[in-house]
């Protein structure tokens, strides 16, 4: 076939869509420009991350983990599993659901392959945790830091209100995922000879900046510009080792996805303007009763998983109305319930990229199963628990 013949990238399709609904006035350009400054620092973000990512996988932090998760285990499997958990619940808390399904996914394949135990299970584990794990703090979801203001001009602590369905998305999980795991979790293993670095000192860099990165999110700083800075200085860091990058510079960020997303917010916000918003509003029951809450967060959970959960969460934002629990019951539904698609947040994109890029397999039907046992008892536990401690 022909070069002429051959089809559009799907990128390429992307932006020309988004470029043309801003060039003909479907998305005015003033919108468009506020769209810009929300979501711009978010892809800022997503873009150094995975290049953080890349470096400290290049530098063997993720061997040195899995070499001492599977040391601690004692050769037991479901403790092996129980630490992943935990490592997960973590990450994401800490450190964001993004940064969890860049820096774990990895980590999570290189454990299951030096232990022999199943890369599906661990991967799903993975995803599962980097989204259901993400309501505790703001850090913890880009849609929290899109919501935390909101909070806060409504005297409400974030910490306050969210802590009980943080805690029982997470508890849910665990539960499903340890039932349905049952069998891949019995047996024991060997953990194999113990992994030298090729480079300790480069090691002890990429370790000493990932901690420092953490720090940096937690304490609220701005997260593109801390993950940007931790970027640069392992860049630098490969440079002075003389260490050659893992893949080449232009695949270093996932740019064609960015790409794609950042057309997908264009395509939302355009149809936003266009009346989706009052029609989103006219669909959510009223009220703060515990069936309102619930029909707010199964509502944002369906739009998560349609278009993704970061422009659904700025379509829905109206329903929330001044009510702190419909904000709350929104940000449940768009950060726990992104189960079901493989677009339906971020940090399953990039996790889908990490388990191809490791040439592992993931079929589409246990990734939608799983999602099917989790997305709607995790909500619907996260939501009771809200209804009960607010």
């Amino acid at each position: 076939m022909s070069r002429s013949r051959r089809s559009v990238p799907w990128w390429v399709a992307a932006v020309v869509v988004a470029a043309l609904l801003v060039l003909t006035g479907a998305l005015p350009r003033a919108d468009a420009g506020a769209l810009a400054e929300r979501v711009g620092p978010v892809l800022l973000f997503v873009a150094a991350l995975t290049v953080v990512a890349e470096l400290c996988g290049a530098a063997g932090l993720f061997d040195v983990a899995t070499d001492a998760a599977s040391r601690s285990a004692g050769g037991r499997r479901w403790l092996l599993w129980l630490l992943l958990v935990v490592i997960a619940v973590a990450s994401t808390v800490l450190l964001s659901l993004d940064t969890t399904a860049v820096l774990l996914t990895p980590l999570a394949i290189s454990l299951a392959r030096r232990t022999g135990t199943s890369p599906l299970l661990l991967v799903l584990t993975v995803v599962a945790l980097a989204n259901t794990a993400s309501l505790l703090l703001p850090v913890s979801n880009l849609t929290n830091l899109l919501a935390d203001h909101r909070f806060t001009d409504a005297g409400v602590g974030y910490l306050g209100l969210m802590w009980a369905p943080a805690l029982a998305a997470v508890l849910v999980t665990v539960a499903v995922l340890a039932v349905r795991g049952r069998a891949d979790l019995r047996g024991r293993f060997e953990p194999g000879p113990r992994y030298v670095p090729p480079d300790r000192a480069l090691l002890r860099v990429t370790g000493a900046t990932t901690v420092v990165m953490a720090a940096g999110f937690v304490a609220g700083l701005p997260v593109w510009a801390v993950a940007l800075a931790a970027a640069v200085v392992l860049l630098a860091a490969f440079a002075l080792r003389r260490r050659a990058l893992p893949v080449r510079p232009t695949q270093l960020v996932p740019w064609r996805m960015l790409l794609v997303v950042a057309a997908l917010f264009v395509v939302v916000e355009a149809l936003h303007v266009r009346g989706l918003g009052e029609a989103l509003v006219a669909a959510a029951p009223g009220g703060d009763g515990t069936g309102a809450l619930l029909g707010v967060a199964a509502l944002s959970a369906g739009a998560a998983n349609v278009v993704n959960n970061l422009p659904a969460y700025l379509v829905l934002e109206p329903v929330a109305a001044d009510s702190p629990l419909r904000l709350a019951a929104v940000l449940i539904g768009t950060g726990v319930g992104p189960l079901l698609t493989p677009w339906a947040s971020l940090a399953t994109v990039l996790w889908w990229q990490r388990c191809r890029q490791a040439l592992v397999h993931v079929p589409v039907r246990a990734f939608v199963v799983q999602g099917l046992w989790l997305a709607p008892l995790a909500v619907a536990g996260a939501v009771l628990a809200l209804a009960v401690t607010a």
